[in-house]
C-alpha cells in the first residue's frame, strides 16, 4: 500500500511539473497583455491596463494580417480536407497490393522538414507566377498538409461500415453520393480532427508565407507578429502579448466550437443491425 500511495504521488508530483512548464508561459501571455511596463518577467501588474490592446487593434497591425491568416488557412483547409476524403476513400474501400507501399510512403511524407523543400519550390513558383500571390500559398499549405490528412482521414473511415453504402447503392446511390451522403456524415468527428489538425498546423506556420509572399499587405498574421520585436532588439512585450492573445483566439474558438458539436464521438452503434 505504501509503495502505491508513492507511486502515485510521484506521479502527480510530475505531472504537477509539466503544468506548471505549460501554465508559466500562459500566465506570462495573460498578465503581460494588461501590463503598461511589461517584461519578461512573470509579475502581477503593478497597474492594470488595456492600453497595450488599444495599439495593436488597428487595420494594418492585426486586422488585415488576421483576414490574410484566415483566407490562406482556411482556403488551404478546405482544399486538404476535400482532397483528403477523396484521396482516403479508394484506400479503405478497395483492397489493392499498392496500398500499403501508398500509405508508408505517404506517412514518410510527413517526416520531411517543410525546410528541405522550400528552396526547390520557391524556384517552381518563380517560374510558374504563383510567387507572392494568395493562390499559390494556399496550394502549398494544402500540399504540406495533404500527406498526413489522407492517412488520418483514411484510419477514421474504415470506421464507418461498408453495408451503409451498399444500402444506398441499393437505392440508387453512385460511389460518390454514398461517400458525401453517408460515408463523411458518419465519420463527423473524423472530419472535425483532420480539419482542426490541419488549420492549427497552418495557422501558425511562420516560415512558408515568409517565403512565399513578398508584398506586406498580404502577410498573415503568423509573419507579421516579427513586427513587435523591432529592428535593433528591442521587444514590445505588452503589445507582443496582447497580440498573442488575439492572435490564438481564432484557433481556440475552432476547438471549443468542433468539441461541442463532434465531442459525443461516433453514433455508429446498431446502425446496422437488422
Amino acid at each position: 500500500m505504501k509503495t502505491r500511495i508513492r507511486r502515485r504521488l510521484s506521479a502527480d508530483a510530475a505531472l504537477f511539473v509539466v503544468a506548471l512548464a505549460f501554465s508559466l508561459p500562459l500566465a506570462w501571455v495573460v498578465l503581460s497583455s494588461v501590463d503598461a511596463e511589461a517584461n519578461l518577467r512573470v509579475k502581477w501588474p503593478s497597474e492594470l491596463t488595456f492600453g497595450n490592446f488599444d495599439d495593436v487593434l488597428k487595420p494594418d497591425v492585426t486586422f488585415t494580417p488576421l483576414l490574410n491568416s484566415l483566407l490562406l488557412c482556411g482556403g488551404a483547409t478546405v482544399l486538404t480536407v476535400g482532397c483528403a476524403a477523396l484521396a482516403a476513400y479508394p484506400l479503405s474501400r478497395y483492397r489493392s497490393r499498392l496500398n500499403t507501399p501508398f500509405l508508408t510512403t505517404t506517412l514518410f511524407a510527413t517526416c520531411l522538414p517543410i525546410t528541405a523543400v522550400m528552396v526547390p519550390v520557391y524556384a517552381l513558383f518563380v517560374q510558374v507566377n504563383l510567387i507572392d500571390t494568395m493562390s499559390g500559398t494556399i496550394y502549398f499549405f494544402a500540399a504540406s498538409q495533404l500527406p498526413f490528412a489522407v492517412w488520418l482521414m483514411k484510419n477514421f473511415m474504415d470506421g464507418v461500415p461498408k453495408e451503409l453504402e451498399e444500402a444506398a447503392w441499393t437505392d440508387g446511390a453512385n460511389t460518390f453520393q454514398g461517400l458525401v451522403r453517408i460515408v463523411l456524415p458518419l465519420m463527423g468527428p473524423g472530419v472535425a480532427v483532420v480539419t482542426v489538425y490541419s488549420f492549427a498546423m497552418m495557422w501558425g506556420n511562420f516560415f512558408v508565407p515568409f517565403m512565399l509572399l513578398l508584398s506586406p499587405d498580404q502577410m498573415p498574421a503568423s509573419v507579421s507578429i516579427n513586427d513587435f520585436f523591432g529592428n535593433r532588439g528591442t521587444v514590445v512585450y505588452g503589445q507582443l502579448a496582447a497580440f498573442s492573445i488575439i492572435y490564438s483566439t481564432p484557433v481556440v474558438l475552432l476547438y471549443v466550437l468542433v468539441s461541442r458539436r463532434f465531442g459525443g464521438g461516433f453514433a455508429l452503434s446498431g446502425a446496422v443491425k437488422g
